[in-house]
Formats: structure tokens, sequence, C-alpha cells
């Protein structure tokens, strides 16, 4: 059985329970071969059109779990496929080549640029089975190719987030190459610049450090902050004015937009938990819109600093979870006591001095269930628990 048979038959495998049984056999290259089956695996969930792929080749773990997923990477080519200037595109740091398989196809003429020869290796294999063969493939460093090429009509750049020790970084400026250092000779080179950065980054300081971002796009994939997209353009609005986009891709996608110059002048109003209950999405959380949903949806806070939300009729359409308010708890003896019958939920603990794991002890509540309690504060400081279920959708 030569390696590539080993692969096909054993790809639904465990790998460490097949890691024990290289020496049965002896003509297959092992190591590679549980990187191709570790690979295609990770692949089905966050690849699926490269695992339906049979010949596809995988990198090893780290690059693996660094790539953009599908589904982030078709959210790129959305936005990117808005734009009239589809002639050419760069992707300077394109690592296993991701992003630049779903953008690519846009483009009359595509270049992927990548300083490690071994994924240059994977690109020149892959490309070809993805569509792709027309595809360039440059083996260098992103800063000296920059140097030299000829204007395009867009640039991605995906900065590697680890210091030399491997440890991880969020500013701008600790990421390699260092974009703000870079972004006058980015636009001198591309009409449109995109940059995929740390969703921990905040968003205030990154328009406070570039100067020339159109547009700001924060991705979440079923309820988790996944990226920080910002776009680069040579002619923008003032910072107040640009847009940030937010999306949660699930089954039904969320999504949200709002200026700096709006979510400063909202006002919100204050109420106590009754009626319906919101909780916005990751993305939501992580962009800060939070008084333009009060403006956008004609909702009600609990609290300054909570960032849960009320009405009378429900709005299906509130981009994050929903619940229809069954009962209101306070922490004194008598309320903990009428509490007790509940043994099971969901909690959520949202601007409470608690964590989830003390509260559920002191509660003795088990996780799950039909049930969800929030923990929160109210205007008046007051500490509650607040007790609901998911209301059907109309």
């Amino acid at each position: 059985m030569n390696t590539r048979e080993f692969v096909l038959k054993f790809k639904e495998a465990d790998v460490k329970t097949l890691a024990f049984h290289g020496s049965k056999y002896p003509d297959v290259d092992f190591t590679y071969a549980l990187d191709q089956i570790k690979g295609w695996q990770t692949a089905r969930q966050k690849l699926p059109t490269y695992a339906t792929i049979t010949d596809i080749q995988y990198p090893h773990h780290l690059s693996m779990e660094q790539c953009s997923s599908e589904l982030t990477a078709r959210y790129k080519a959305k936005l990117v496929s808005a734009s009239a200037d589809r002639g050419s595109f760069i992707d300077l740091t394109a690592g296993f080549g991701i992003d630049f398989s779903f953008i690519a196809p846009l483009f009359h003429q595509s270049t992927y640029v990548e300083q490690q020869a071994y994924l240059c290796e994977l690109a020149h294999h892959n490309f070809p089975l993805l569509g792709l063969g027309k595809a360039q493939i440059v083996n260098t460093n992103c800063l000296d190719y920059l140097g030299q090429m000829d204007s395009v009509d867009w640039i991605f750049l995906d900065p590697a987030r680890r210091d030399k020790n491997g440890g991880k970084v969020v500013a701008i400026h600790d990421c390699e190459p260092d974009v703000e250092a870079l972004e006058e000779t980015l636009l001198k080179k591309g009409k449109h610049i995109m940059i995929k950065l740390s969703p921990m980054l905040d968003i205030s300081l990154a328009l406070n450090t570039l100067k020339h971002i159109s547009q700001v796009h924060v991705i979440a994939v079923n309820g988790e902050c996944k990226e920080l997209l910002l776009i680069l353009e040579r002619e923008i609005s003032p910072h107040d004015r640009v847009r940030v986009n937010t999306i949660n891709i699930q089954k039904e996608e969320q999504e949200f937009s709002f200026s700096m110059e709006e979510e400063e002048h909202a006002i919100c109003e204050y109420a106590k938990p009754e009626g319906y209950l919101y909780e916005p999405n990751a993305a939501v959380i992580k962009a800060g819109g939070f008084k333009s949903l009060c403006a956008r949806y004609a909702v009600k806070k609990l609290h300054p600093n909570s960032h849960l939300y009320v009405s009378d009729a429900f709005i299906p359409d509130f981009p994050g979870r929903s619940f229809l308010i069954d009962s209101v708890f306070g922490f004194s003896k008598k309320e903990l006591k009428e509490l007790q019958s509940l043994k099971q939920a969901n909690l959520t603990v949202r601007n409470f001095p608690q964590g989830v794991f003390e509260l559920r002890k002191r509660l003795k509540l088990s996780d799950g269930g039909n049930h969800y309690l929030f923990a929160t504060t109210l205007l008046s400081n007051e500490k509650v628990l607040i007790l609901g279920h998911k209301p059907l959708k109309s």
C-alpha cells in the first residue's frame, strides 16, 4: 500500500490511534500521511469544498489552524464582488491560500505571494484542482514583492499575529508586516486594500492608527467572533462616518451596520426586564454598536454596561439571541428558594460580579436544557436573574 492509498483508506480513522501502527506500513510516508488525514478531517468542517476534492494536499497542523474558514473566505469574496475594480488581485501573505482561492476567481489576473516554499509547493499542486491553474505563484517575502510590483485593483494582507517566541500579538504595529508603516505604500500599489486582523483588536484604536479606512467588517461564525477586516481606499470619508458592518454567519445570517457618528449620537432608553429579552451576537458586541441597536430596533437597555435589551413586542430580526421572559428573581433568600426547582439552565453572565462557574455552583444548576438564565445588573444597580425561553418565530 502506497501513501496515497493509505490516506484514502484511513482518512476517517483516529489519528492518535493510527500513529502507533506505522511499522505495519513500511512503504508509507507516515508523517506526511498523518498530516493529510488530520488535514482532511479538519477540512470536513472548516473547508468543505476542499474536503470534496480527493487529491488536495494539506499543510502542517499550525497552517490549518491559522487559515481562514470557507465561510469567512466566502464573505471576503462577496465584499470584493461588489467592487467594479476586478482586473487584478494580489494576496501578499497567502499562506495555505484559502482566502486567495475564493477571491482569485473574481479577477482576470491573480497573484499568490508566500515566503514559505513549502506552502508554495502545495499551491502549485492544489490550484489546478481548484480551477486556479492560471494563478501566478510567487515564493518571496511580501515586502520585497511590494516594493517592485505593478499597481493592482485589490491587495489582500493577513499579517502574522505571532511574535518571535510564538506568542500571539494583537496591535497593528506588532504584526508582521506592520501595516501602519506600510499604509501609504500599499495605497500607491492598490486601489483597495483588504486587511485581516485579530478579532481582539480595538476598532477605535484601528481607526486612530490607520488613516485610510473606508469600511470595517466584524465577522462571527455561529456566535463566535472570528475576524476583523479593514478596507483601505485612497479616497475616504471622515472616520466618524466609516461604516462598521457586522455579520454572524449561521443558519440564518444576521447583519447589522452603523457608523461611529450614529453610535455617538444615538439615544438609549432604559427599562425593567419585561416582555422579550435580547442578547446581541458576538460580532455586534465586538463592534460596539450598543446605542445604535436601540435606535434601529426600538429596544430598551437594562443598564449602560449590561448590553441586554428588552421590548414589549417580539422583534424577529434582532441581530442576536431572543427570549421570552418568564420570571425575574432577586438574590434574597426567599427569591432564591423559588428558583431551587430549576435544576438545569443555560447560564449567561452580563455585567455581574460573579462568573458563570461560580454562580452555577452557588445556584446548584447543571448546564443545558430549554431554560435560559441571565445574571445581570439593572439601571438601579440591582442584581437580578432573568429566566426565559426561546420564542417561536413567526
